[in-house]
C-alpha cells in the first residue's frame, strides 16, 4: 500500500494550483484524499508556510478548497493551504454511516479509544502523520512554520490541537467552533461513542476546558460567528470559550456576526480576515 502521496487533480487558481492527493494512511489503516493550495512561487528555492484547515460535520477534503475563495489571500499572502479529510473512509465499521454526525465525515479530531472505532485516529493524523507525509515530500513547504484553523466540528479540532501543541503552531482561528464539546449534543454523542464514558477523557478534546491548563498562548486566537446561526445556542456556546478565556487571560477575539449562518457563504465573507491573521502570525 501505498504511503507516498500520489497527485489525482489539478487546477490552476490565482497564479497557484489546487492539488488533490491520495495516500494510504497507516495512522488510520485506509486510503485518504488531501488538497494543497499552493501560491505562486517566487523563486525554486522557496519554502511557504503551511496553513491546515479543518472541516466541519459531514464534509471532505473538497469542501473548503471548493467554497471559501480562501486561495485569493493565499495567493497573495504566500501561504501553502492544506485541507485533509474529516475521518476515516471505507473501513465498512457498522454503523459508521448511520447518521450526519458521526462516524464517516465525522472524526472530531480526537483519537478513539473504544475498539469498534479504534481507527478513528484523527488527532494523530492531522499532529503526527500529515506534517511528516508534507515535510518528506514537499520540499518546498515549511512545516516548521504552521498555523491551524477550521470551521464548526474544524474549529473545535483546530482549538483543541493548537492549544495541546502551542510549539507546533504559530496561531489559530475558527469560524463557528464547538467550543465546549462535553456539553452540546454533537460532542456527547462524539465522545460517549468514541471515548467511552470517562468524563475526565473527554475534557483533554475540550477547548473550554484545555484552555486553563495550555494557556501559554501568544497570537490573539480569533474566532467569528454567525448571530443566525441556527446552532448557535445548543451546539456552539462561543461565550463558554469567552469565559475561560477571560479567565485564563487569553487573548481573544471573538466577533459576532449580525445576520450570518452557519454556511460557507458566512466563511467566504471572512476568509481573508483569516488569512491575513495567519499571515502576521507566521511573519510574512
Amino acid at each position: 500500500m501505498e504511503t507516498k502521496p500520489s497527485e489525482i487533480s489539478s487546477s490552476k487558481m490565482f497564479g497557484g494550483y489546487n492539488k488533490r492527493y491520495k495516500h494510504y494512511s497507516p495512522t488510520l489503516g485506509c486510503s485518504m484524499t488531501f488538497h494543497i493550495y499552493f501560491p505562486p512561487s517566487p523563486s525554486l528555492s522557496h519554502k511557504f508556510p503551511v496553513l491546515y484547515w479543518l472541516s466541519g460535520l459531514a464534509c471532505t477534503d473538497e469542501n473548503f478548497i471548493i467554497k471559501s475563495g480562501a486561495q485569493r489571500a493565499a495567493s497573495s499572502e504566500g501561504i501553502v493551504l492544506v485541507a485533509p479529510d474529516t475521518s476515516p473512509r471505507g473501513l465498512n465499521v457498522e454503523g459508521e454511516a448511520d447518521s450526519w454526525d458521526f462516524g464517516v465525515g465525522a472524526g472530531f479530531y480526537l483519537n478513539a479509544t473504544q475498539d469498534k472505532w479504534k481507527n478513528w485516529q484523527m488527532y494523530d493524523y492531522v499532529v503526527k502523520e500529515l506534517p511528516k507525509l508534507l515535510s518528506e515530500n514537499f520540499p518546498q513547504l515549511d512545516t516548521s512554520r504552521a498555523s491551524i484553523f477550521g470551521h464548526s466540528m474544524g474549529g473545535h479540532g483546530a482549538l483543541t490541537i493548537y492549544l495541546k501543541n502551542l510549539d507546533k503552531y504559530k496561531s489559530v482561528s475558527a469560524f463557528a467552533p464547538v467550543v465546549n464539546p462535553i456539553n452540546c449534543p454533537w460532542g456527547q454523542k462524539a465522545f460517549t461513542n468514541y471515548l467511552g464514558g470517562n468524563k475526565a477523557e473527554w475534557e483533554e478534546y475540550d477547548a473550554s476546558c484545555l484552555i486553563t491548563k495550555f494557556n501559554d498562548v501568544c497570537a490573539t486566537i480569533l474566532i467569528d460567528q454567525g448571530d443566525g446561526d441556527k446552532f448557535l445556542d445548543d451546539q456552539l456556546m462561543p461565550h463558554k470559550f469567552e469565559a475561560a478565556c477571560r479567565k485564563s487571560n487569553v487573548p481573544l477575539l471573538l466577533r459576532l456576526q449580525p445576520g450570518y449562518d452557519h454556511s460557507y457563504y458566512f466563511i467566504a465573507t471572512f476568509i481573508d480576515d483569516h488569512i491575513r491573521h495567519h499571515a502576521q502570525a507566521l511573519n510574512l
